[in-house]
């Protein structure tokens, strides 16, 4: 039964071997110069203008995920669109399953057109 396991134990030897042998062939190969330049936050030289670690607005979050959420849509919706003709002789499963699909999507449009998260302000 453990002799199942061995092909995934040879794929985690050999990823565990490269990251390895890339982290060390980086030091061997890496120029080793040193110079103030260097050191400096910026490689330009030029002085950082303001604190690199601003906070984000909420809103940034909020419309990233919206973009997540109505895209994966889109991937839904693009092979139930190749295959509906093939699947509609079988019934009217596959039609009423996406008007399902929709209305949910649509109710969450519809909650998030309410609480403004259209809106950037």
């Amino acid at each position: 039964m453990l002799v199942e396991y061995i092909p995934i134990l040879v794929i985690l030897a050999m990823a565990l071997i490269v990251a390895a042998g890339i982290l060390v062939l980086t030091h061997i190969v890496n120029p080793r110069i040193r110079n103030p330049i260097k050191l400096t936050t910026y490689e330009s030289g030029i002085e950082p203008q303001m604190e690199a670690r601003l906070r984000y607005p909420i809103r940034f979050y909020v419309v990233a995920m919206m973009f997540i959420l109505f895209d994966v849509e889109v991937i839904f919706m693009y092979p139930w669109a190749v295959v509906y003709k093939q699947f509609l002789s079988q019934g009217w499963f596959i039609f009423w399953e996406m008007i399902i699909f929709l209305a949910i999507l649509f109710a969450g449009y519809i909650y998030l057109y309410r609480r403004g998260g259209f809106q950037w302000e």
